[in-house]
């Protein structure tokens, strides 16, 4: 059975890579794309997906803000921060503690992102 993803970035051009990336390997389905954190919230209480990859600067609602919503909703949430590594360190250590698995660079590397989301 494939793992049901969630994406949560303003960026459609990155959703899609990341999309391509993820159904390509065959193990995982993106079953939900939200623009922002509030969205990104309402779509994981829905939908139940088995990981969310959550970027952090959005527009109404970042993903730190969003990544805290969803822990106290659900703690056994298993959320990966999508980051350019420029600038942002702060910013996922933050992710970190307030309950993400782990981080995603951009630019992609496919097998990278199967394997750190194969071994959530």
């Amino acid at each position: 059975m494939k793992k049901k993803v969630l994406l949560v970035d303003d960026s459609t051009a990155i959703v899609k890579q990341l999309q391509k990336i993820l159904e390509d390997s065959g193990i995982f389905e993106v079953i939900g794309h939200a623009k922002n954190g509030i969205e990104g919230i309402k779509l994981y209480t829905s939908l139940k997906p088995d990981v969310v990859c959550m970027d952090l600067i959005m527009p109404e609602m970042d993903g730190l803000q969003s990544i805290r919503a969803i822990v106290n909703f659900d703690k056994a949430a298993k959320i990966v921060v999508i980051s350019s590594a420029a600038g942002v360190g702060d910013k996922v250590m933050e992710a970190i503690k307030f309950g993400a698995k782990n981080v995603i660079s951009k630019p992609f590397e496919p097998e990278k992102i199967i394997e750190i989301l194969k071994n959530l």
